[in-house]
């Protein structure tokens, strides 16, 4: 099946602490269903000194599930569903709220 939402999509976060907020995705997790995105779910992560690292207390991303963010529609910015349709002989996806299309 094809990929709904890919590394550096848009996208808003519709459950959560951060509900409302949108970010570019920076990893995808296709086995766990899940994404990574900059500057949303930040946690605090108590870290031990290594000989390459300080350690401390360290602010990092944490992995948000596929289902609570939705791709923002290129014209509006909104969140928005994602289909699927054949452009001269290649699968593109669009945004169903305005028929954009998405890949270029």
């Amino acid at each position: 099946m094809a990929a709904k939402i890919k590394k550096g999509d848009k996208v808003v976060i519709l459950a959560g602490r951060d509900k409302g907020k949108t970010g570019e995705v920076t990893k995808v997790l296709p086995t766990e269903d899940r994404v990574i995105v900059a500057g949303v779910n930040v946690v605090k992560r108590h870290t031990r000194a290594t000989q390459t690292d300080q350690g401390g207390i360290k602010e990092k991303e944490a992995s948000i599930h596929v289902s609570n963010v939705a791709l923002a529609d290129p014209k509006t910015g909104e969140a928005t569903r994602v289909g699927f349709k054949i452009e001269d002989g290649k699968k593109v996806r669009i945004a169903k709220s305005s028929g954009e299309v998405i890949d270029v």
